[in-house]
Protein backbone atom coordinates (compact mmCIF):
# COMPACT_ATOMS: atom_id res chain seq x y z
CA UNK A 1 0.00 0.00 0.00
CA UNK A 2 0.79 3.09 -1.02
CA UNK A 3 0.08 6.31 1.98
CA UNK A 4 0.41 9.86 0.13
CA UNK A 5 0.14 13.56 1.34
CA UNK A 6 -1.31 15.66 -1.57
CA UNK A 7 -0.90 18.86 -0.30
CA UNK A 8 -3.55 20.56 -2.90
CA UNK A 9 -6.44 18.01 -2.76
CA UNK A 10 -9.11 19.93 -1.89
CA UNK A 11 -12.09 19.24 -3.39
CA UNK A 12 -14.44 16.81 -5.32
CA UNK A 13 -12.71 17.00 -8.62
CA UNK A 14 -9.70 16.89 -7.17
CA UNK A 15 -10.46 13.65 -5.67
CA UNK A 16 -11.57 12.33 -9.06
CA UNK A 17 -8.57 13.66 -10.94
CA UNK A 18 -6.03 11.80 -8.40
CA UNK A 19 -8.59 8.73 -8.36
CA UNK A 20 -7.86 8.98 -12.81
CA UNK A 21 -4.37 9.62 -12.50
CA UNK A 22 -4.32 6.38 -10.04
CA UNK A 23 -6.18 4.24 -12.60
CA UNK A 24 -4.15 5.55 -15.63
CA UNK A 25 -1.13 3.71 -13.96
CA UNK A 26 -3.58 0.53 -12.84
CA UNK A 27 -7.17 -0.01 -13.81
CA UNK A 28 -7.59 -2.23 -10.66
CA UNK A 29 -6.27 -0.14 -7.99
CA UNK A 30 -7.91 0.72 -4.78
CA UNK A 31 -8.10 4.11 -3.83
CA UNK A 32 -9.52 5.39 -0.84
CA UNK A 33 -9.01 9.36 0.11
CA UNK A 34 -9.33 11.35 3.12
CA UNK A 35 -9.93 14.70 1.39
CA UNK A 36 -10.47 16.06 5.04
CA UNK A 37 -6.89 14.86 5.77
CA UNK A 38 -5.12 15.53 2.37
CA UNK A 39 -4.49 12.21 2.03
CA UNK A 40 -4.75 8.80 -0.32
CA UNK A 41 -4.10 5.36 0.41
CA UNK A 42 -3.81 2.94 -2.69
CA UNK A 43 -2.91 -0.20 -3.37
CA UNK A 44 -2.03 -1.43 -6.65
CA UNK A 45 0.39 -3.64 -8.54
CA UNK A 46 1.84 -0.11 -10.00
CA UNK A 47 5.33 0.69 -8.92
CA UNK A 48 5.20 3.81 -6.44
CA UNK A 49 7.02 6.01 -8.26
CA UNK A 50 4.41 5.78 -11.34
CA UNK A 51 1.58 6.70 -9.23
CA UNK A 52 3.60 9.77 -8.02
CA UNK A 53 4.52 10.99 -11.06
CA UNK A 54 1.11 10.14 -12.66
CA UNK A 55 -0.53 12.14 -9.94
CA UNK A 56 1.95 15.10 -10.39
CA UNK A 57 1.28 15.14 -14.23
CA UNK A 58 -2.13 15.77 -13.12
CA UNK A 59 -1.41 18.56 -11.12
CA UNK A 60 -1.01 17.27 -7.70
CA UNK A 61 2.55 17.37 -5.99
CA UNK A 62 2.41 14.41 -3.19
CA UNK A 63 4.96 13.49 -0.51
CA UNK A 64 5.10 9.54 0.51
CA UNK A 65 3.87 8.98 4.02
CA UNK A 66 4.50 5.06 3.83
CA UNK A 67 4.81 2.14 1.47
CA UNK A 68 4.02 -1.38 2.47
CA UNK A 69 4.69 -3.80 -0.28
CA UNK A 70 3.10 -8.13 0.90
Amino acid sequence: MIRLSIPDMSCGHCVEAVTQAVRKTDPDAKVSIDLGGRTAEIETQSPPAAVTAAIEQAGYPNNPLSEEHP
